[in-house]
């Protein structure tokens, strides 16, 4: 028995039944559409994959307790380190358990060599945080270093007086008016230390008060003149 032909399925849209041109162009426009909303479900699922990775990373990689305001790097170690390329005894002042060291190491500038020490202080009259610096300048031929680094280290800042202590002459910059927030040096101090090598030009400045920025530079001193030159 011949099978029977199945009648044409009239469109309602059309009121009729479609023309085979028809039927392959909604045949057509069925398998585009399909693709589409395969692509954006794809798109999709890699979007949560992707951040449920990140969510993973996140939780699988350990953290510290504390970020950079907790961070302070160990100066005597980090001096004696240096101290064999520097060819030279390197400051490392003691300082209060409260100091935070947020940097120590040497720098090239200009044909000046510098161990510069940041910290970030206590001020025990307000006990805010302030910040403190000390800089062991020296350069190849052993002469201290020029007054135009100097004047640029200590921002531009005029001498106000001399004064000794740990047994070094210095030179005074007391600049009480200068706003903290907007400058990093409101009492420096600039000192020359001697030794076989050459003279090492010494500032020591900051914000903290003028008392405790010349008890640091009484224990840069110690550190530099009562420590034997490396071997």
């Amino acid at each position: 028995m011949a099978k029977r032909q199945k009648a044409p399925v009239v469109v309602a849209e059309l009121g009729r039944p479609e023309t085979p041109a028809e039927t392959a162009s909604r045949k057509a426009n069925d398998s585009r559409m399909y693709r589409q909303r395969k692509t954006v479900n794809n798109l999709v699922f890699s979007l949560l994959v992707s951040l449920g990775l990140v969510l993973v990373i996140v939780l699988v990689v350990p953290r510290g307790t504390g970020g950079f305001e907790e961070h302070s790097v160990d100066v005597p170690a980090l001096a004696s380190d240096a101290e064999q390329s520097a060819g030279r005894t390197l400051a490392a002042p003691e300082v209060p358990e409260s100091w935070l060291a947020k940097w120590a190491g040497l720098k090239e500038d200009d044909g000046i060599t510098s161990w510069r020490i940041n910290y970030n202080t206590v001020d025990e009259a307000t006990s805010a945080v302030a910040y403190a610096a000390v800089v062991q300048a020296f350069t190849a031929d052993g002469s201290p270093a020029n007054e135009t680094w100097v004047a640029q280290q200590l921002e531009q800042q005029e001498p106000t007086g001399t004064e000794r202590l740990g047994g070094i002459d210095w030179v005074v910059y007391d600049h009480p008016e200068r706003d903290a927030d907007e400058s990093n040096m409101r009492f420096g101090l600039q000192g020359v230390v001697a030794h076989a090598s050459g003279e090492d030009t010494i500032l020591v400045y900051g914000t903290d008060s003028p008392a405790t920025l010349r008890l640091l530079a009484t224990e840069v001193a110690e550190s530099i003149t009562a420590s034997k030159e490396p071997q």
